[in-house]
């Protein structure tokens, strides 16, 4: 996946940062490390006392969890190559032309009207709010910062299910929203004493980008609702993919003449890589929560921005600050303390 030339994404040698390997900052994280070795060896545990069918369509589930973790490190990459709209069309041209070969080309009236026509807009919304945010950060750390904000999705999903799907809730939902609203301004805060005053900075700097990605996680939130009310049974990504395609290639001919595409054999291989694990992805996702253990898979969700922000720290040479990986714990914290609120209600 994507970077410089020569790089791996899982590495052998020294981080530089300080002695011993470990990046500056990141030696009190340690724990977060064990915690996910535990995680780990439960979730190998869990496994083995599953049927062999089962088990196997959890992994293929867990696959699509691993390779979106990607997305984040990747989509900065391949945007700092092609730009932020020239990048992020050619992504989703490849997702969309793999789809379209493997699943068929998609029939609009197949589609329920109202999933058609809203949940389509949000869903090719998003995709390009999270790229353009991602690829107009000012800096490779920003870009970790924006991509975190964008995880604020499973708490805005299930809150805006209340009113939207009826969805019933424990107390404990508030807590938990606050939780992840806590951990964007720890993660934005750096080292910086003055919390508000450096979100408040950041934002004033590259305003355009932070709405965008606070836009993504209301308009994914919102699609989820919109599909569980009105999808009934249906499946759009695929056309999705291909409006969003035509949509960002049309932005790109329009209105980023400045933009300036530098191809190169890495560059390409990190656009390959992207819209084959973005296909592959949707396709192991919808095996593994139609035949696998969905409760697990939901609770491996959540712990997305740790290892979204893990494999973006690594790909793209960073090292965040102590107070960035407190925010990304909170951030997950609160979003499992917002699903647990409404199970089995």
């Amino acid at each position: 996946m994507q970077g410089v030339k020569g790089k791996t994404l899982l590495r052998t040698g020294p981080v530089t940062g300080s002695p011993g390997g470990i990046p500056d900052g990141q030696a009190t994280c340690l724990p977060l490390a064990y915690f996910a070795l535990a995680a780990r060896w439960r979730l190998l545990k869990t496994l083995s006392f599953m049927p062999a069918n089962l088990s196997r369509a959890t992994l293929i589930g867990l696959s699509a969890i691993l390779l979106w973790s990607t997305t984040l490190g990747l989509l900065r990459s391949v945007s700092e190559a092609f730009g932020p709209t020239g990048g992020a069309a050619l992504i989703y041209s490849t997702t969309a032309i793999l789809l379209c070969l493997t699943r068929g080309i998609p029939h609009p009236r197949s589609l329920p009207g109202r999933y058609l026509l809203v949940g389509g807009t949000l869903f090719v919304g998003y995709e390009i709010c999270l790229a353009l945010a991602i690829g107009l950060a000012s800096n490779r750390q920003q870009s970790l910062e924006l991509g975190m904000i964008n995880y604020l999705w499973p708490c805005l999903t299930i809150l805006l299910a209340i009113p939207l799907n009826h969805q019933r809730f424990r107390l404990w939902l508030w807590p938990g929203l606050l939780l992840s609203l806590c951990g964007i301004i720890w993660v934005m805060k750096g080292a910086n004493e003055d919390v508000l005053g450096q979100m408040a900075q950041n934002m004033a700097h590259n305003p355009t980008a932070y709405l965008l990605a606070f836009s993504a996680a209301l308009t994914w939130a919102l699609y989820n609702n919109i599909t569980r009310r009105f999808a009934r049974g249906s499946n759009g990504v695929t056309l999705f993919f291909v409006v969003t395609a035509l949509a960002l290639w049309l932005k790109f001919a329009l209105f980023s003449p400045q933009e300036t595409m530098q191809f190169s054999l890495t560059a390409a291989a990190e656009v390959l890589f992207m819209g084959a694990s973005t296909a592959v992805a949707y396709s192991a996702w919808n095996y593994g929560i139609q035949h696998g253990n969905l409760t697990l898979l939901a609770t491996a969700s959540y712990f997305t921005p740790v290892l979204s922000a893990l494999l973006a720290s690594l790909w793209l040479d960073l090292a965040p600050a102590v107070s960035f990986w407190q925010g990304v714990a909170l951030i997950t914290a609160g979003s499992l303390l917002c699903w647990l609120a409404t199970r089995r209600l």
